[in-house]
């Protein structure tokens, strides 16, 4: 079989590639927009590439989505598992298989990580203690292999792949390793998940200044993998799972579902959490789509009517509208809503920042029912927020408990948001490849498109 490999660039858009771009222009071929899925984000956008079908094919509905049975909201989970359909490095094995042929496949900081078919990987996977505390870490197969990339090229920079750091050097580290993977393994096929620049265009949106150069950032990341990917002989690939828009406010939908009687909170030492067992309609937040859980069905046309006033609002689905959109799965929520272009849903459900709960100020992407871009920014409130960073740091290291609160509650901060199809093809997601294959369409044509390439060898 030929040898592929694929770069996820997030937030790479057919319009940021130019002079600037210098690696990118060199791998050759055409610049081509692919029309996106929906919700277009992280999660969802990668299982359509693997899989080739819709959110209502395999299931990954966002970033996140609330589990009926436990009740609980759940975001970034790991587990391969919840993934229907079948990825792209299964298929390609059966036909390496059919053939004869050697197949081998390394997923590198590509979500639905653990449990994968795959031969190599690496994904970041934190260590928690019984008392609370974290410790920064990532997790592979084989168990030696994040050992040994880690001995190369230093321990992974977790505290820039997300959080008020977040910024290059996890994006660095990456490109630097898969390109030890390729030399080294030489993978049939190699996905690469390059993150940063979605950072800078989320804080401040896809026409700030800032933004060209992360793109030059990103351009020399991606040089580094694709030279390697060279060397070994493996076509290359260039992909984005959406492009961003400008915002300018956010949408508290739980606080509308709150004030109209619909959603209820406990009320503890901790601040104020939601109650979803005792919630008659709650919404997911996620950029700019929202899940709304109505466990009643009497209820869903109430909550359809309060929602569809709401400013900030522009579509709310029903199960069947649902299904034009390829989102018509069990785990998505009774009515989906799509905000304003110029708009986002943020996640918070109370009404007095006195009573928000603690994790609302550090950075927790599993307890906040929904996803929350303000874990981006240092609170500006703050008069010396690095001190205090500084401060919480030293009593993590003496083993004291501590609470990392310099994150702030004010969602106006956010610039860029996504989720919306793209309103034309330069803003949308990226395909770029030195392959002559007929380029896919659409990211759910990638995975036959991608096997095309690997059946040539």
């Amino acid at each position: 079989m030929a040898k592929l490999c694929v770069v996820n660039v997030v937030g790479l858009t057919p319009g940021m590639i130019g002079e600037d771009t210098p690696y990118l222009r060199k791998i050759g071929g055409v610049v081509r927009g692919m029309k996106g899925v929906l919700p277009a984000v992280t999660t969802t956008a990668q299982a359509s590439l693997l899989t080739g079908k819709t959110a209502a094919g395999h299931g990954i509905v966002g970033n996140g989505w609330l589990f009926r049975e436990t009740g609980e909201v759940r975001f970034w989970l790991q587990s391969n598992r919840l993934m229907d359909g079948e990825p792209l490095y299964v298929t390609a094995r059966k036909m390496a298989e059919e053939r004869g042929e050697k197949f081998t496949c390394a997923k590198l900081f590509w979500w639905y990580n653990q449990g994968a078919a795959v031969d190599f990987s690496v994904t970041p996977k934190p260590h928690y203690g019984a008392d609370g505390s974290k410790q920064f870490g990532i997790h592979g197969t084989p168990d030696d292999l994040p050992v040994r990339l880690e001995q190369k090229l230093g321990a992974f920079p977790f505290h820039t792949f997300w959080g008020p750091m977040a910024g290059l050097p996890c994006s660095e580290w990456i490109a630097l390793a898969a390109a030890e993977v390729l030399r080294v393994e030489q993978p049939t096929l190699t996905l690469v998940y390059l993150p940063h620049l979605d950072y800078d265009l989320q804080r401040f949106g896809p026409t700030a200044e800032v933004v060209k150069r992360c793109v030059r950032e990103v351009d020399r990341a991606v040089g580094v993998v694709t030279e390697a990917a060279e060397k070994v002989g493996a076509v290359v690939a260039v992909v984005s799972e959406y492009g961003l828009t400008e915002v300018n406010r956010p949408v508290y939908v739980n606080r509308v579902l709150r004030k109209a009687g619909w959603l209820s909170v406990r009320s503890g030492p901790f601040g104020e959490v939601m109650d979803t067992f005792n919630c008659r309609a709650l919404a997911v937040t996620d950029h700019q789509v929202a899940h709304v859980y109505i466990p009643n069905a009497d209820d869903i046309a109430p909550v359809a009517e309060l929602l569809k006033a709401t400013p900030g609002v522009a579509e709310v689905l029903d199960r069947e509208a649902q299904a034009e959109y390829g989102l018509n799965h069990a785990r998505s929520g009774e009515l989906v809503l799509f905000s304003e272009r110029e708009a986002w849903f943020a996640y918070p459900y109370w009404l007095d920042d006195r009573l928000a709960p603690d994790f609302a100020r550090t950075v927790d992407i599993h307890r906040k029912p929904g996803y929350d871009p303000c874990e981006l920014f240092l609170d500006p409130k703050l008069s010396f927020p690095k001190l205090r960073l500084a401060r919480r740091l030293a009593a993590k290291k003496l083993g004291f408990r501590y609470l990392m609160d310099v994150i702030p509650l004010d969602a106006s901060l956010v610039r860029g948001s996504h989720g919306l199809p793209a309103k034309d093809e330069q803003s949308g997601p990226v395909f770029l490849s030195n392959d002559d294959t007929p380029p896919p369409q659409s990211i759910t044509d990638f995975k036959a498109w991608a096997l095309q390439v690997l059946g040539k060898g």
